[in-house]
């Protein structure tokens, strides 16, 4: 016997088509089993609110032990977790392929996907995780300005927290009526140069987010591709991800974004193409979530194995020797804050890496999460949550005097600075990594 493992952590495939998966009693009897190592070991005890919830539960029971915890009361420890899989990719020693073969993250999705199957999902996480519909919408021009307004009037904001609760402090993201996909000037008329690291084209995966909220996002994707004289294209079909309907545990959903996603983009990596996702959480759920939860479809290997984080391909890019360096503009200080679903990637610290090569630029990493997490922040039940996990990364952004604060995840850095601005910390700029770059390049 060993205490804690030495060995990379591994992941087993989510078993979710099968009748065990959606069975509550041996749900629950999974819940405790793991719940006992986690209350025996704690580490995880300043990550997020799900272990402090746990762990409270265990000191108030009257044996001081899971089995004095109510089962109905694991459902609160459940609510709390936000699956950003910090805890299995950084704390837990007792991961597979240690024998106790613990994986609370997707323990966790599994006890979602029960609760979803048993109908106790409210409409407002189930409109909340329909970006697609949401997006589509809220661009419409004459929709988005009445959309904008309400998002910002505080009457209009009580009531969405009264009868949607929506916290009315949170700061909503803009929709904007000129979408990623149907403005963008992409250019794929440059020669391919394949490198060692990585193929000399890309298609765009614009994701939700960009598509809908902040398109200027996808198009300094596209004017640094363009810089550095990559032929790119957007997806020619895409639908979400399915990361929001995998952490609302509606994995039906997921399985059918994916039907919609995977013939296409599995075309485009047997034909070449690099697939560069702007936003972590889409870039994550390709590389790991799907795979999990497909293991035997060929098509969403291919597209794993196809899948790059934009500064991912950048920094392999420029080992290939065919990025460009002439960084035209310093950047003074930058915050940098790494989220979550870009940690757990595994595959270090790109975004700094190629910030760092911008002359006379100092960057300060924060590698902690912000607590936001999807639209998880954005609920009313969970907002003050939200902002105290995030209180250490806001101070720690704050803390350099920064000219810059930025994260990957956009919806992080939007949380971030409304955390700095509620601490009254001296105001910085927010922008995207992708932004800072092109600014550097002159472009």
């Amino acid at each position: 016997m060993r205490e804690g493992s030495l060995e990379a952590p591994t992941r087993h495939p989510i078993d979710w088509k099968s009748e065990d998966f959606h069975d509550e009693t041996k749900l629950f009897d999974e819940l405790e089993r793991v719940f006992d190592i986690c209350h025996g070991c704690r580490r995880c005890v300043s990550l997020c609110t799900a272990f402090p919830t746990l762990f409270d539960l265990v000191d108030e029971s009257e044996t001081l032990e899971v089995d004095g915890v109510a089962k109905k009361d694991y459902w609160k420890v459940v609510d709390k977790c936000y699956l950003c899989d910090m805890c299995y990719m950084s704390k837990c020693p007792y991961v597979p392929p240690h024998e106790w073969n613990v994986d609370f993250p997707h323990l966790m999705l599994r006890a979602k996907s029960v609760k979803f199957k048993k109908g106790e999902t409210r409409f407002r996480d189930k409109l909340l995780s329909s970006t697609d519909a949401l997006g589509k919408l809220a661009s419409i021009p004459v929709v988005v300005h009445m959309v904008n307004a309400v998002n910002k009037n505080g009457a209009a904001r009580k009531l969405m927290a009264s009868t949607l609760a929506i916290h009315e402090d949170r700061e909503l993201p803009e929709y904007d009526s000129a979408t990623f996909r149907k403005h963008a000037h992409i250019r794929d008329d440059f020669p391919v140069k394949d490198g060692k690291n990585t193929p000399g084209k890309v298609a765009i995966f614009s994701t939700c987010y960009v598509n809908y909220n902040e398109p200027g996002i996808g198009r300094d994707l596209g004017q640094i591709l363009e810089h550095n004289e990559i032929p790119a294209r957007i997806v020619e079909k895409e639908a979400c991800c399915g990361m929001p309907k995998l952490e609302l545990g509606d994995l039906d959903a997921v399985a059918a974004l994916k039907e919609k996603n995977i013939p296409v983009l599995a075309s485009l990596a047997r034909d070449g193409y690099a697939i560069v996702t702007p936003v972590p959480s889409c870039t994550l759920m390709f590389k790991q979530e799907l795979p999990l939860m497909f293991p035997d479809d060929a098509d969403v290997k291919t597209v794993a194995e196809a899948m790059f984080d934009p500064f991912e391909y950048f920094v392999l890019r420029n080992r290939d020797g065919l990025l460009k360096t002439d960084f035209k503009r310093s950047l003074g200080k930058v915050s940098y804050h790494i989220p979550c679903h870009l940690r757990v990637q595994n595959m270090g610290q790109k975004t700094r890496e190629l910030l760092e090569k911008v002359p006379d630029t100092v960057v300060t990493t924060v590698e902690r999460c912000s607590g936001h997490d999807g639209t998880w922040g954005v609920k009313s039940e969970y907002f003050s949550d939200s902002m105290k996990i995030g209180r250490p990364v806001f101070r720690q952004m704050a803390e350099p005097g920064p000219d810059y604060i930025s994260s990957d995840c956009a919806i992080a850095g939007r949380h971030i600075a409304q955390g700095m601005r509620a601490a009254d910390a001296a105001p910085a700029e927010k922008q995207h990594p992708l932004t800072l770059i092109r600014m550097a390049y002159g472009l």
